[in-house]
């Protein structure tokens, strides 16, 4: 998925400004992707406040009445992770990739130095459409090779008395998913029952955040519902969680990120040359990012870029949730 608020220049930073477990709540921001013919987005990563939970930079969902049409767009330095809810979406890139990814299933493309794709929702008319749109930092060498597209239709599942969570990318309680990493990672889709509780295997090293996206959910002491995410920081070695009503949840985890970088617009890099570099070799239809098949050379074209020096920016500590 593009991004069209080009004009929000994110600029991250590696490290928690804190060494240990925290429980700070982050609302999401609604914002209008597509024009018209587009969808509203509820964006709970990047934050002022929380650029990026390990090497996830990104993080949108949408739910929604939706016609998806989003004709081909570029991407650098990271990983677009697509996982649908409700509604089918057909994905074409320009390493070749046509596939139609339906709920359950995982699609994973990786940019490398550069790459372009569309997604389109299947049929002519607005239908249901839920889903989530992860990007995934790249470190250097990844970034700097070339474009990848994997999908996948049979994942794991880690498992604590009633809890069932679909490991999607990285690992989770010694459950691996069979989708390609470049960092220490975690993603998982986990369903616990009315009133059920499980207690989650986490690494020391990671930072973890948990997004409601139906029920509710008690975390400690806190109760989480769908909307905004709750972030928990490091030296965890598990959490704990009880569902009230039937809980579905996203648990996002991983090391923190190693460097600091710029996202602008769909890219992701080192300096604001790199930003630079990208955005024309976009606008010049230069080689790097291929060419999408089906879209009669239909492609969204680059904002313009701001009258600023894009440098990376320390992140501001959020405040912590009220566990009442």
């Amino acid at each position: 998925m593009t991004r069209l608020d080009g004009h929000n220049t994110e600029s991250v930073s590696r490290r928690p400004d804190t060494d240990g477990p925290e429980m700070l709540l982050l609302e999401p921001r609604e914002v209008p992707l597509g024009g018209v013919r587009g969808i509203q987005v509820h964006r709970l990563l990047p934050q002022r406040a929380l650029p990026m939970v390990g090497a996830w930079c990104f993080f949108d969902r949408f739910d929604e009445q939706a016609l998806m049409r989003v004709l081909p767009h570029p991407h650098t330095g990271l990983q677009t992770v697509t996982w649908p809810l409700v509604g089918d979406i057909r994905h074409r890139d320009s390493v070749g990739s046509d596939v139609t990814l339906r709920p359950g299933e995982l699609n994973l493309m990786t940019s490398g130095r550069g790459v372009s794709h569309s997604e389109f929702s299947i049929g002519e008319e607005p239908g249901p459409l839920e889903g989530l749109q992860f990007w995934v930092a790249l470190p250097p060498e990844a970034a700097a090779g070339e474009a990848a597209f994997e999908t996948h239709a049979d994942l794991p599942v880690f498992t604590d008395g009633a809890m069932r969570a679909t490991v999607f990318l990285g690992e989770l309680g010694g459950v691996r998913s069979p989708a390609t990493t470049h960092t220490p990672i975690v993603g998982a889709d986990a369903r616990l029952p009315d009133a059920a509780s499980a207690t989650i295997p986490l690494l020391p090293g990671f930072e973890y955040a948990i997004a409601v996206l139906s029920g509710a959910l008690r975390v400690g002491d806190a109760l989480l519902t769908s909307g905004p995410m709750l972030y928990l920081g490091l030296d965890r070695e598990h959490v704990t969680v009880q569902a009230e009503g039937d809980a579905r949840f996203i648990l996002l985890g991983g090391e923190p990120f190693a460097e600091d970088l710029i996202m602008w617009w769909n890219f992701v890099g080192r300096s604001h040359d790199d930003i630079v570099s990208a955005r024309d070799d976009w606008e010049a239809q230069a080689g790097r990012f291929g060419h999408v098949e089906g879209h009669a050379g239909a492609r969204i074209p680059a904002p313009p870029l701001p009258n600023v020096r894009l440098t990376p920016r320390r992140r501001r500590r959020p405040r912590a949730v009220d566990p009442a």
